[in-house]
């Protein structure tokens, strides 16, 4: 699995993107109001899904190597809005707590049979942590205070989401096509799309990619979480196999 964070850190700032996240929520006047990045959620949705998330992937770990997901856990929001920031933050010990139990090489189910990220705790935690940073950044949008990502998060973003959310046997139902994500302060990757999946490899090979994108760490893994279009970025070669690759859902 390629990182540039150690299982330590990942823990680490796991709990430090929830407790941001929880910042951003008390900051809110309202949990009614839609979320921008999220249209179909308002922000007690949000509070809701990360809480019950957690709590969710803690027992996915605790259950250790498997073929299906334990049971769903069930944790409903608190009505009292005060009590949510230690819901909140109960729900980010479970999950904290299991994965350090674990540790990184513990086997676990995952969503992601067939990519390049392994079923295992430490990639799990990797996993969480994005989804913390992105929805983290959700809830600051929201309350109207966005911060910029931390770097050392965003860093790590762009090879997280390729080797997990893009790596794939599934058959690419287009022409064959390389695409390159450039950052300005992280390594760049190649994700290559043909009959036999996607893959993505660093860094690329001196052949011209299809097409090619190119920003920060931050304003990449923004796009790449769909918070940002891909105009948002320099964007060069035939661009629309972006946008083939954003419609894309690969068989599971």
């Amino acid at each position: 699995m390629h990182t540039t964070l150690s299982f330590p850190d990942l823990l680490r700032l796991i709990d430090e993107r929830s407790t941001a996240f929880r910042t951003a929520v008390a900051a809110a006047p309202s949990l009614d109001v839609q979320v921008p990045t999220c249209p179909e959620w308002t922000l007690a949705d949000l509070v809701h899904h990360i809480g019950e998330g957690r709590r969710r992937w803690a027992a996915i770990v605790q259950a250790g190597p498997a073929d299906a997901p334990p049971p769903p856990v069930t944790a409903e929001l608190p009505e009292d809005r005060a009590a949510h920031s230690e819901w909140l933050a109960e729900s980010t010990r479970q999950l904290v707590d299991a994965l350090a139990q674990a540790g990184p090489d513990q086997g676990c189910w995952t969503w992601w049979p067939a990519s390049q990220s392994p079923r295992t705790a430490g990639a799990v935690a990797r996993h969480q942590l994005q989804q913390l940073l992105v929805h983290t950044y959700d809830a600051q949008l929201t309350a109207g205070t966005p911060h910029t990502l931390p770097a050392e998060i965003a860093r790590d973003g762009v090879a997280e989401f390729l080797t997990t959310c893009c790596a794939t046997t599934s058959p690419w139902p287009h022409a064959p096509a390389t695409l390159d994500f450039l950052t300005t302060d992280a390594p760049a990757w190649r994700l290559t799309l043909s009959a036999e999946g996607a893959r993505a490899t660093t860094p690329p090979t001196a052949t011209p990619p299809t097409a090619s994108v190119e920003g920060t760490a931050e304003e990449v893994v923004l796009y790449l979480h769909g918070r940002a279009p891909v105009s948002s970025l320099k964007a060069e070669g035939d661009v629309t196999v972006f946008g083939r690759l954003e419609e894309w859902e690969p068989e599971a």
